[in-house]
């Protein structure tokens, strides 16, 4: 029976879905996405509310979901009291204790306020986007499975990503934990499999919602302009004779920041600015605009030479909206209500990362990827912001690649792993640095990966700060070592010329714990132009480098420092 404030239908596989949600105290609801996770989570907690099973409910997301959280359950189910802990740690310690019926917080702020979130038993815990916790390591991912708590569900429409223990992971979370104990973990094999049967229900888009326009993506290979081509050489020749002269030194971040420079190059010219993708992207604006369409542009860069700005500023005849982690959670707000209500914005463009998830803009109906991202389910994610729910157009998706690049050597590898995949789960995402080995991200750029880089490594340990220093010495850096002590705040700049005249800056910061609040900060206080790198004290987890990369942000743990100190030697 749904609630009595409940003012909507709805739809059979949703009324499905809150069966099970009310009906099991541990669900992993793998869903699609689009098919209203959130809706179904927030009718269930309603109708247990009304029975009388919960009085406390702790709800974890991501930060650029917690207002989306906010309006959908006054949207939803208007009668439940739900508070969103964030703010200073005063503002937060009375927001724990605040006497409402769900609790709304991020992951970061989660992690950093364990004990008071544990000081309480919940009746429910819920996770969404429950990918966050697919590294075990992690001190969130701890944090999360901790939690004293009667009930779990987890929401994720991509519960395995990289590997079966990423499932194993967040399945450790998916069971009732009344006293908050460190439960043992789940290994890989047969009793796992079972489990995720027992605990999953997942349903697919083409299954359920058959009154859907229909979806067509659309691979769109761009050839570079002149001056691009040139640029690109330029980079790879010098890339590789770099690696090539260090030799058994040479580092997997060595080819990850060449790999960088040429995906940059294959959107902008970094000497004329011109863009062959750009081109092609406002012809087709043109054209679709006139018709009465709009239109959502996904970069994984930011800055006004090679991302979003750059996009933007030479899109404005289509009047654009921008969409970045830089902006604050309000301002993000502020932009997709814009969007949403002034047709005159013909176009969003938006950072893949922190426009992939959790936003509903089905006023749009096409979508171009503008360059490749290294997880195509996160590809995936971002295109389902418009193929949802409410959606009255039949969506096409323009994903771009520049034929005899990086970008089609890498389209390659993830379409071979994609297939690799496919046997496990409906849609796979990738991590470069986990899933693709040292032989084959040298292989990138046509080398041969160091021998040290194809056995084991050997633990190294060092002062990581004298590691960096060697490192980025190295690299061409000339380094302004600002306090060599510091356990917080900027550690160094440096500065380099390539042989085409242009200057880069690194402003390198050091913390001891990284938050996505913490990055963006660091971020935002730097010259838009300088490269910015964070090395944190704890260890870091591959979803939290991808954050930090959306704000241009290269976060570096110890442990990354100490594998690199194999070779730049034992600091004194």
């Amino acid at each position: 029976m749904a609630p009595e404030d409940l003012t909507f239908e709805l739809l059979p596989f949703q009324r499905t879905g809150v069966k099970v949600l009310t009906s099991m105290p541990a669900v992993l609801l793998a869903d699609d996405m689009g098919l209203g996770k959130t809706v179904q989570a927030i009718v269930a907690i309603s109708q247990l509310h009304e029975a009388g099973h919960l009085r406390n409910v702790l709800v974890i997301a991501p930060a650029g979901l917690l207002a989306h959280w906010r309006r959908s359950i006054a949207e939803f189910a208007p009668s439940l009291r739900a508070i969103r802990v964030s703010g200073s740690v005063g503002e937060r310690a009375w927001q724990w204790k605040a006497d409402h019926l769900i609790h709304i917080v991020g992951y970061e702020t989660l992690r950093n306020d364990a004990a008071a979130a544990r000081s309480r038993r919940w009746d429910l815990v819920i996770l969404d986007e429950a990918q966050r916790i697919k590294n075990r390591e992690a001190g969130v991912s701890r944090a999360c499975k901790v939690l004293p708590r009667l009930r779990s569900w987890a929401l994720t429409g991509t519960p395995l990503e990289n590997r079966v223990d990423d499932l194993a992971s967040i399945l450790e979370f998916v069971r009732t934990n009344p006293d908050g104990a460190r439960l043992p973990s789940l290994s890989e094999g047969i009793s796992l499999m079972m489990r995720h049967q027992e605990l999953q229900l997942r349903r697919r888009k083409q299954e359920v919602l058959t009154q859907l326009p229909p979806r067509t993506d659309v691979r769109l290979e761009v050839d570079l302009s002149p001056a691009q081509r040139r640029s690109y050489r330029w980079v790879l020749d010098k890339g590789r004779l770099e690696i090539a002269e260090l030799g058994e030194k040479a580092t997997v971040l060595n080819v990850l920041e060449v790999l960088m420079r040429l995906k940059q190059v294959c959107n902008f010219d970094p000497v004329t600015g011109e863009s062959a993708k750009l081109v092609d992207v406002a012809e087709r604006l043109t054209e679709l605009v006139g018709n009465g369409h709009r239109a959502l542009i996904f970069s994984q860069f930011t800055s006004h030479r090679f991302g979003v700005e750059k996009i933007a500023t030479d899109l404005q005849q289509f009047r654009p909206l921008t969409y970045t982690g830089d902006l604050g959670l309000r301002e993000r707000d502020e932009v997709i209500e814009q969007f949403k209500s002034n047709d005159r914005h013909s176009a969003l463009v938006l950072s893949i990362r922190a426009g992939g998830q959790g936003l509903n803009l089905q006023t749009a109906s096409y979508v171009f990827h503008f360059d490749r991202w290294w997880n195509p389910a996160v590809e995936n994610q971002a295109s389902d912001r418009v193929h949802r729910m409410g959606q009255t157009n039949a969506v096409t998706v323009f994903t771009y690649t520049a034929p005899d690049t990086i970008e089609q050597r890498i389209e390659q590898i993830l379409d071979e792993k994609r297939a690799l995949f496919a046997r496990l789960v409906d849609r796979v995402t990738l991590d470069p640095t986990r899933l693709l080995s040292p032989a084959e991200i040298f292989g990138l750029i046509g080398l041969e990966a160091p021998k040290r880089l194809r056995e084991k490594p050997r633990p190294a340990p060092v002062d990581p700060v004298a590691a960096l220093v060697r490192l980025l010495e190295g690299q061409g850096w000339h380094l302004d070592l600002a306090d060599r002590d510091s356990a917080e705040g900027l550690l160094t700049v440096g500065r380099r010329r390539d042989e085409i005249g242009l200057e880069t800056t690194l402003r390198v910061h050091r913390m001891r714990v990284a938050s996505q609040g913490a990055i963006e900060d660091v971020r935002r206080g730097a010259p838009l132009d300088d490269d910015v790198m964070v090395v944190v004290d704890e260890d870091v987890d591959p979803e939290q480098v991808l954050l930090a990369a959306d704000n241009g942000v290269q976060l570096v743990d110890a442990k990354q420092l100490a594998e690199s100190a194999i070779f730049v030697g034992q600091a004194t």
